[in-house]
């Protein structure tokens, strides 16, 4: 179903770095969008060939920053108001597309909604480990929303106006295997430490121990993840890694900027007394 009305027209935005499992997929499922614009950071595994093939897409290579600063340059490309920004390993069900083209085109809608989100731990759902109740902002009005610049990584939406909650959910494929979310998480938290680090935060052996081990004892505990056996396990361990490793770089930065400002002082010091001793003779 296509929108025709000028003042509900949609486009629905992605970013993309060797996404080919999943992306054809994810443009097939916003295929009803009026705009579909990617931005791609030079794949290496044929994405953005593939694309670059589609006639109803248009697909923009940049180099990745990180982000916030992607998805703000991305959103800044769309032509339409409504914005229905997905990642490429999500994918729109038809009865989710049913209630975006039904929302939109109300005279009273919101300026920005919520989509729950099913985890697809490769092609099985993901019952609790911590997503049972994951959501975010997905559809909104491009003049009332604007991606908060402080964030590196889980950007945010700053939206000035009203928002709601859809009841149809968004399927989120983002286990493809354990080496892929591996890495996925680790560069995650790597772009936090950048971030945290930014904000002069500090890391010491509490937050370096204690914050990873309450991450996954929360997910799989708490979040009853043990009920999803073996999967939840993984899932859990991997997103506590990601801690871990937030707070590991985050203590090299530390360690960096320390012998940095070190080193700034000696040669301060060096120059001072060079400008003594030439006084003096």
């Amino acid at each position: 179903m296509i929108l025709n009305n000028s003042d509900n027209k949609l486009t629905a935005l992605v970013i993309t770095f060797n996404e080919m499992e999943h992306i054809k997929k994810c443009i097939a499922s916003v295929s009803f969008a009026d705009e579909i614009i990617v931005v791609d950071s030079y794949s290496t595994d044929g994405t953005f060939e593939y694309l670059e093939a589609l006639p109803n897409v248009r697909v923009i290579q940049r180099p990745f920053k990180n982000f916030t600063d992607q998805k703000s340059f991305t959103l800044d490309k769309a032509s339409n108001d409504w914005i229905l920004f997905v990642d490429a390993d999500e994918v729109v069900p038809r009865s989710l597309r049913t209630e975006i083209t039904q929302t939109i085109q109300k005279p009273n809608a919101l300026d920005a909604y919520w989509f729950y989100r099913k985890f697809m731990f490769k092609d099985s759902k993901l019952n609790y480990s911590g997503w049972q109740t994951d959501k975010n902002v997905r559809l909104f009005k491009k003049s009332q929303c604007r991606f908060a610049q402080h964030k590196l990584v889980h950007e945010t939406l700053q939206i000035n106006g009203k928002t709601g909650v859809l009841k149809e959910k968004l399927v989120h494929y983002c286990y493809k295997g354990y080496s892929d979310y591996k890495a996925k998480m680790v560069h995650y938290g790597k772009l936090k430490a950048k971030e945290l680090h930014s904000k002069k935060r500090s890391c010491n052996l509490f937050k370096l121990i204690g914050k990873p081990t309450w991450k996954f004892a929360y997910n799989y505990f708490i979040r009853l993840g043990f009920i999803d056996l073996h999967k939840g396990f993984t899932v859990c361990y991997l997103n506590a890694l990601s801690v871990y490793v937030r707070y590991d770089e985050l203590s090299k930065l530390q360690a960096l900027t320390a012998t940095k400002a070190k080193n700034t002082v000696t040669t301060n010091e060096k120059y001072k007394l060079n400008n003594v001793e030439m006084a003096a003779s």
